[in-house]
């Protein structure tokens, strides 16, 4: 499979569409306020079909087809967590160290962030992808509102990407397994991989929905992060933006 490969991708299209956002939030551009302008529209009748066109107002891409009919809710709220995905790594470690400063030394051993995502490579890196990208997929299911032609828009920009036949395949099947928290944890290859997995799920989610917000809760459960590791967690994407 090439998950690595379409991982980087995906944190490269979170970061531009980071950027646009910091670009109409400081004045110059008009990112943000065209995606809720022409949401407006569509949610008033002004589009046309009878469907909101996320694909098209989130500029299409992977994390387009993900967020699907989420954007509408997150838009009208607050931003986008697209930075806690393009620096899912980095911000995960910093989550890790803020909570362990009222701790004396380094309980876990884990003194340098050496396995972050950014960082991996070869099969590390493949692997993590993999746990990271169906981390996405089962948070942006956990409201139970992803149909038929929803799941073949994930797996359509999947394979746009340049996704193999495999990675293709293994997409198809996440997007139909059960959700369960337990057994998506257990993928986790290490307390950074934990970390990084809850972070994507909750750049993903809108806290705000009962659904999604049981689901984080029994992820980082299964997870075993402790309640001032999941909290940091969710500071640092709401920071990202």
């Amino acid at each position: 499979m090439n998950a690595s490969q379409i991982f980087q991708q995906v944190m490269k299209q979170a970061g531009g569409q980071g950027r646009s956002q910091d670009s109409a939030q400081s004045g110059s551009g008009s990112g943000v306020k065209d995606m809720v302008d022409g949401l407006s529209r569509q949610l008033s009748g002004g589009g046309s079909g009878s469907g909101v066109d996320m694909k098209s107002l989130l500029g299409g891409g992977t994390l387009g087809a993900l967020l699907g009919s989420k954007g509408g809710r997150k838009m009208g709220g607050k931003a986008l967590k697209y930075g806690a995905i393009a620096g899912v790594g980095a911000l995960a470690w910093k989550a890790w160290k803020s909570s362990q400063q009222s701790s004396s030394g380094d309980e876990n051993g884990e003194n340098d962030g050496a396995d972050r995502v950014e960082v991996l490579d070869g099969d590390g890196q493949e692997r993590r992808s993999l746990e990271l990208l169906k981390a996405m997929i089962m948070a942006a299911r956990a409201d139970g509102h992803i149909d038929e032609d929803e799941q073949a828009l994930i797996s359509g920009q999947i394979e746009d990407m340049g996704a193999d036949e495999e990675l293709s395949r293994w997409v198809e099947q996440t997007l139909k397994e059960p959700l369960d928290a337990k057994a998506l944890a257990s993928e986790a290859d290490s307390p950074q991989a934990a970390r990084e997995m809850y972070l994507v799920s909750v750049a993903v989610v809108d806290e705000q929905n009962p659904m999604e917000r049981a689901w984080l809760d029994q992820l980082g459960s299964a997870l075993e992060l402790g309640d001032d590791v999941t909290a940091e967690l969710e500071r640092q994407a709401q920071q990202a933006g």
